[in-house]
């Protein structure tokens, strides 16, 4: 049965390695949902975040596949219970004098924050999960969408641990 997973992979801040990861999943026929990449709090580490749609035979191969790639220090999954995964949208909504204010509206009960205004448009950020994103979305689309661009998912741990302390409790 397919699924939803967020794999959180730290590896060495290096040219070349998230090509190398992503060349993987590609050779391999994987589809990546989303892709997040920055550098850590060690600047000598980043953390890739990729999600992706598959079955638990296929992500398992995955995640020992990536953790033979040279530079990946380790590969986690995150759990939806037991991280806290979130996006950023920036979306460009057609508005005029009638509609601006229904949108405005919309916005508000998501936490949008509005960043432009023209007379024909109406440009808003948003955070939170794929989940709230999409719900905004079927609310907002009859309005039309000018333009709309996501960051792709990224995660952290709950609680005090950090993914990078987790290596090293074996």
């Amino acid at each position: 049965m397919k699924r939803r997973t967020t794999l959180a992979i730290l590896v060495n801040n290096k040219a070349g390695v998230l090509m190398r990861v992503v060349g993987l999943f590609s050779r391999r026929g994987y589809n990546i949902d989303s892709l997040s990449v920055s550098e850590t709090e060690n600047p000598l580490i980043s953390r890739i975040t990729i999600v992706v749609t598959c079955d638990a035979i296929i992500i398992e191969q995955i995640k020992r596949q990536v953790e033979k790639l040279f530079d990946v220090i380790r590969v986690y999954e995150m759990t939806q219970g037991g991280s806290l995964q979130r996006e950023l949208v920036l979306i460009k909504v057609k508005a005029d004098e009638e509609t601006r204010s229904h949108i405005v509206e919309i916005g508000d009960i998501f936490k949008a924050k509005i960043i432009d205004v023209t007379p024909y448009t109406v440009t808003m950020q948003l955070t939170g999960t794929s989940e709230k994103l999409d719900s905004f979305f079927s609310l907002i689309k009859s309005y039309g969408i000018v333009e709309l661009v996501r960051t792709g998912t990224t995660a952290l741990e709950r609680g005090s641990r950090a993914l990078s302390d987790i290596e090293f409790e074996n």
